[in-house]
């Protein structure tokens, strides 16, 4: 018999302290409840004791989770639609606060945060353009959207909002083609202007060229005629001094080049007085003097 009470009493000992003691883990967050009203909003990690029955333990993962948001179709600050796809990485920093506005369901605490961030998202899109939301600010964009966010979300739901971002952007089919059509034209457009920059800068460059070689050429000619005119200066000199050392030799050598160079070709025909005095040294006997 006392071995039955020695049994009994340990089995209820082991079943109150299995009830009475529980451990939160460093990536848990707890609170306790008594009757369904919060007594402890944020239990450390670690092991703690609770009343069986009276107290209820409710733990949460303290660890950044994930929110996928499903697409949404967003109008641009022209009136573009826009289909966007989004994701949010958030965490529990409010364990008590959290409790309250999702009774506990992480379930509910994402579909509040996508409405929030549906929300967010159509005013911040609905401020910018086209072109700045798909790449001029979308950086800026997620950036201040993650900032409006987190003013209200700790306060109301007890989250604090790591991240959002956008994972995709589509045009809808109804509008992707004139959105096109508007990007080949502003492309074609930019194209034109480079062009026309293009050529007129070649003009310039054509021009100076020009200038330059017109410049390059006067030069030149003018140090050529100097350059010739000091050849025929010197030339003349030459041939001053060497009349004035023997004329007759001169004139001899003078006659006989211009002999060379007139009767050069075969067909030239020159009609000449023979007593002409251009003929003086083909005379016969005149040269062999």
């Amino acid at each position: 018999m006392r071995n039955f009470l020695l049994l009994g009493s340990l089995i209820v000992a082991i079943f109150v302290a299995s009830n009475s003691l529980f451990v939160v883990r460093q990536t848990e967050r707890a609170v306790m409840l008594k009757f369904g009203e919060i007594v402890n909003a944020d239990i450390e990690p670690g092991l703690h004791v609770k009343m069986p029955v009276v107290n209820t333990v409710r733990k949460f993962d303290a660890r950044i989770l994930t929110e996928d948001s499903p697409r949404q179709r967003y109008l641009t600050l022209e009136q573009k639609a826009l289909e966007v796809d989004s994701y949010a990485k958030w965490r529990i920093v409010d364990v008590g606060q959290f409790y309250i506005s999702t009774r506990g369901e992480v379930s509910n605490a994402g579909a509040l945060l996508a409405q929030r961030i549906n929300d967010g998202l159509r005013d911040q899109i609905g401020a910018r353009s086209l072109q700045e939301v798909v790449a001029g600010e979308r950086d800026q964009l997620m950036l201040d959207l993650t900032a409006n966010l987190n003013r209200t979300t700790a306060a109301d739901l007890g989250i604090e909002i790591i991240d959002v971002r956008v994972k995709r952007i589509d045009l809808p089919d109804d509008v992707r083609s004139s959105v096109y059509d508007r990007m080949i034209t502003e492309r074609n457009r930019e194209a034109q202007e480079l062009r026309s920059r293009g050529e007129e800068l070649a003009i310039g460059i054509r021009a100076d060229a020009d200038r330059q070689a017109t410049i390059f050429r006067a030069e030149a000619y003018r140090d050529a005629e100097s350059i010739r005119g000091e050849g025929d200066a010197m030339a003349a000199s030459i041939y001053a001094e060497a009349y004035q050392k023997d004329p007759e030799f001169f004139a001899f050598t003078r006659s006989i080049n211009s002999y060379r160079q007139t009767f050069n070709s075969k067909g030239d025909v020159m009609l000449l007085d023979p007593e002409s005095d251009y003929f003086k040294y083909l005379k016969d006997g005149v040269i062999a003097n």
